[in-house]
């Protein structure tokens, strides 16, 4: 043998000496981590889940070690509190496991990072899942891999197979598949994960309805997610839809949505919390006319996060849920009540501010559009009569609406469609109707005016005074005036 073979022989036989040796460890070390990390993941699921009526838990039902690979067994067991009397639903979950420092998957992908492990699980049939195996050609609809990195990393990534089902003789459902990739770092602190789907449908044919029909195409899903030093999570998350389609009614009309979009985010600073929503739609179109566009804006600052948690945990703790899903409260002690009193006025001591910064429909040939904000104080004390509480609490208010006359005809228009009106000058005739109708109430009720084809109304109020559609007031005149107008004033008592 030559030199150069010798040196190249030699590092092979290291490297896998070194490859074995490591495998052993990893092999001896995996089940106690495979514990610590089902068990952190079971605290995970059970604050996730805080507020909600489901309960899920995840164990490890078998392990077998060998020197290069492990097999495990994993059940997810998932119940809902309004079906207590019910057997909760079971998955059971296969994870063959290679050993690191170098598993042979990520070898033959030229991946020669040193890795703790890879895991490559998958959904098992069972009597429970044998009919979501037959809609996917009997193989296992849910699989993945993740690879766990020697400072507890993970990178993973998952895969729902095309199914095409018959649910039931009145139901078929047609979904391409959904593909999701995710990464954390050490004990989940940072959470990132992207998602895509190309294509569901639903179709229900029941006798004696009209078809329905939905699809779904396009959607993506991506977060980006920080722990935060209360449990729950802060940062992004996105989900955007490219089409959505309705097919209903005697009509078979058509409803789509193009270029639907959700925004979500969320921050912490020390013990305050602010956040921001917004949905928006690209296009709406029914039976292939244009309707229009619609966004929403709805942001939050200065939220009390111990005192909103204290407060989510009285509400979890008072909620009983009854045996036909409905949801009723135990009353309320007094000392329950002035505990809840306490963690009401922490909340508005930080002094929050809320507001629906942009509401908007737009449609061909009009645009409506609303905003509201307030900021909020803490009382000096509850017991105090209304309008002084009132005014305590709420220490300022903006709110202007401008709502557009045509735009009020073009939704008029729709609704007479959707009702099964064809002729076209009693479509227009109504829906003018209906947009004069409206300027002519909003005049009469004083509530708003009408300059040209907007409707307007604004309502501002700071330190005890009220302006009202530029009327200037007292807040005991404001409120006086609007039980009069909505028929709840002192005559009427």
């Amino acid at each position: 043998m030559n030199k150069p073979l010798g040196v190249l022989a030699g590092i092979v036989i290291t490297v896998g000496v070194l490859n074995t040796a490591g495998a052993w460890y990893t092999g001896t070390k995996l089940e106690g981590e495979l514990q610590k990390s089902l068990e952190q993941a079971n605290v995970e699921l059970a604050q996730q889940l805080q507020g909600t009526t489901t309960r899920a838990t995840i164990e490890l039902a078998s392990f077998e070690r060998h020197l290069y690979t492990s097999t495990a067994h994993y059940r997810v067991d998932i119940q809902d509190d309004t079906d207590m009397g019910k057997q909760p639903m079971v998955f059971l979950f296969e994870d063959h496991i290679e050993h690191g420092p170098l598993p042979w998957s990520r070898i033959k992908t030229l991946k020669w990072m040193p890795v703790m492990a890879t895991s490559n699980y998958s959904l098992v049939k069972t009597p429970f899942t044998e009919k979501w195996f037959a809609a996917a050609k009997d193989q296992s609809p849910l699989k993945g891999q993740v690879t766990i990195g020697y400072n507890r990393s993970v990178d993973g990534d998952l895969t729902l197979l095309p199914l095409e089902a018959k649910l039931d003789e009145n139901a078929n459902f047609v979904f391409s598949g959904l593909t999701m990739n995710a990464q954390s770092d050490a004990d989940g602190q940072n959470v990132k994960g992207k998602g895509y789907m190309d294509h569901l449908e639903f179709v229900s044919t029941t006798p004696g309805k009209p078809r329905a029909r939905i699809e779904l195409n396009g959607l993506t899903l991506a977060s980006d997610l920080n722990k935060s030093a209360f449990g729950f999570y802060l940062g992004q998350n996105v989900l955007e839809l490219s089409e959505a389609q309705l097919t209903f009614g005697e009509r078979q009309s058509v409803a789509k949505v193009k270029n639907f979009e959700y925004a979500g985010s969320a921050s912490a600073k020390g013990d305050l919390m602010s956040g921001r929503l917004s949905y928006s739609v690209g296009d709406f179109t029914l039976d292939d006319k244009p309707v229009g566009s619609a966004q929403i804006i709805m942001t939050a600052s200065s939220l009390d996060i111990p005192a909103m948690q204290s407060l989510l945990a009285f509400y979890q703790s008072k909620a009983q849920t009854q045996a036909d899903g409905t949801t009723t409260f135990a009353p309320l002690t007094q000392a329950e009540q002035t505990q809840m009193q306490v963690d009401v006025k922490k909340m508005l001591e930080a002094k929050p501010q809320l507001a629906l910064e942009k509401f908007t429909i737009k449609t061909a040939n009009g645009q409506s559009d609303f905003n509201v904000s307030a900021n909020l104080a803490s009382p000096t004390t509850f017991e105090q009569p209304p309008v002084e509480l009132t005014q305590q609490v709420l220490t300022s208010l903006d709110a202007k609406l401008v709502l557009s006359k045509p735009m009020i005809a073009d939704l008029s228009t729709v609704q007479a469609q959707l009702a099964g009106q064809t002729n076209p000058q009693v479509i227009e005739q109504t829906a003018n109707a209906y947009s004069e109708m409206a300027g002519v109430m909003a005049v009469q009720t004083g509530l708003a005016k009408v300059e040209g084809n907007n409707i307007l109304a604004s309502l501002n109020y700071a330190a005890g005074q009220v302006d009202f559609n530029g009327q200037k007031m007292s807040l005991e005149d404001f409120i006086t005036l609007m039980e009069t107008r909505f028929g709840n004033g002192p005559d009427r008592l």
